[in-house]
């Protein structure tokens, strides 16, 4: 009987202990990535700029490309069916 109680305590004083623990883990997370940001170069406008619209250009050039040759297989595949 007396053990079972000393077990709870035992189990109550772990679960602070892991609270605590877990408190100070996600303090020291965030400080980390706080400092990892502090880190990073982030690009300035005009670089942001020239990168943003090249990535706008390749997007429409690939999505017209693509339709293009999704319309060829799609009359190709119609011509090849009236054969």
């Amino acid at each position: 009987m007396v053990w079972c109680v000393l077990a709870e305590r035992n189990v109550e004083d772990m679960g602070e202990a892991v609270n605590k623990v877990d408190g100070a883990q996600k303090q020291g997370f965030w400080k980390s990535l706080k400092s990892e940001f502090k880190k990073i170069t982030w690009p300035d406008r005009q670089s942001l700029v020239k990168q943003t619209i090249a990535v706008s250009v390749i997007t429409v050039i690939l999505g017209v490309l693509i339709a293009g040759v999704d319309t060829v297989f799609k009359y190709g595949i119609a011509w090849l069916l009236k054969l």
